[in-house]
């Protein structure tokens, strides 16, 4: 049920800045969004559907720095399509877990995986306040509202503090910290239906234990 609403709204294509990996993505965003709102229980918003900037450019970066994830347990925390959990496996990472709470994300991430050829554990759950390890923890786009930065921030810097490598991709959004280490800086194309703009300038960031 879940994979075939994510076929009937969805197309495979590749993504724009990460062209080695394609996802089933929406072609018309505003018509998914309305398709999620009235399928008669709540649903979130469709963030699987896209290949979001923040996700782009931390799969690019991966991609381009294989060593970063190679032979390492990775954790894609909100995962949306799966872009980055599809781009750590492709560079040499195992096992990637692709974690959302979602279950119509697992289930695009799922159909991901499995088009690129790579494999991916999905995990449907809040792991916010868990403290399991993780060689690298992933996380693309997850600053953009008050009440998730403040729950993904605290798992992001304990899991600093347990010697992860932890990176994030942000293209600016309202609630990006300011005490990051820059790691790289990326002009990605974006949906202008959904980002206002065509290109958004986007960075990898390295979150610290403090």
């Amino acid at each position: 049920m879940l994979l075939e609403f994510v076929h009937a709204h969805t197309v495979s294509a590749p993504v724009p800045f990460v062209p080695e990996v394609s996802l089933f993505q929406a072609e018309d965003p505003i018509a998914l969004w309305e398709a999620t709102e009235s399928a008669g229980t709540p649903q979130p918003p469709p963030f699987w559907a896209f290949a979001w900037a923040g996700g782009q450019a931390l799969a690019r970066h991966i991609l381009d720095a294989p060593e970063l994830v190679a032979g390492r347990s990775v954790l894609d925390l909100a995962t949306g399509s799966g872009l980055v959990a599809v781009a750590a496996a492709k560079a040499g990472a195992t096992p990637v877990t692709a974690n959302d709470i979602d279950p119509l994300s697992l289930a695009a991430a799922q159909a991901n995986a499995e088009a690129n050829g790579v494999r991916v554990t999905t995990v449907e759950a809040d792991l916010l306040d868990s403290d399991d390890r993780y060689g690298v923890v992933l996380a693309g786009d997850v600053f953009y509202s008050r009440e998730m930065a403040g729950r993904v921030l605290p798992f992001l810097r304990r899991a600093a503090g347990r010697g992860s490598l932890v990176l994030v991709g942000d293209p600016g959004r309202a609630y990006l910290p300011e005490d990051l280490i820059q790691r790289a800086v990326y002009d990605v194309p974006v949906i202008e239906e959904l980002e206002s703009m065509p290109i958004r300038r986007t960075t990898v960031w390295q979150v610290t234990a403090s």
